[in-house]
């Protein structure tokens, strides 16, 4: 890890601030609830509509399309985009600040 300083004493590293936003994300074919992780300082729809083919998401619950049961858990999932139908935050809740 590098960390630079400027003259009035502005620290830049080359680790990036998120926070975790619990969300529901409606796919194709399933309901999922996790957390998408957002950089400090930016809103919720920057995250959505970045470039990437994925998004990321953490501690994931998978649920049929009627958001019954839960049909699988995971820690990790890596999302297709172009397969999201809606995402929608879940109630305000927020984990504690994250650093990747």
């Amino acid at each position: 890890m590098t960390i630079e300083y400027d003259e009035k004493g502005k620290y830049y590293t080359d680790i990036v601030t998120k926070l975790p936003v619990s969300c529901l994300i409606q796919t194709t074919t399933h309901l999922m609830r996790g957390f998408v992780h957002v950089r400090q300082g930016e809103r919720f729809k920057n995250e959505l509509e970045r470039e990437e083919a994925f998004l990321a998401v953490t501690d994931v619950s998978i649920m049929g399309a009627g958001g019954g049961e839960i049909l699988y858990t995971a820690p990790f999932m890596a999302v297709q985009r172009s397969q999201i139908v809606w995402v929608m935050p879940a109630g305000g809740e927020q984990q504690e600040e994250v650093k990747e």
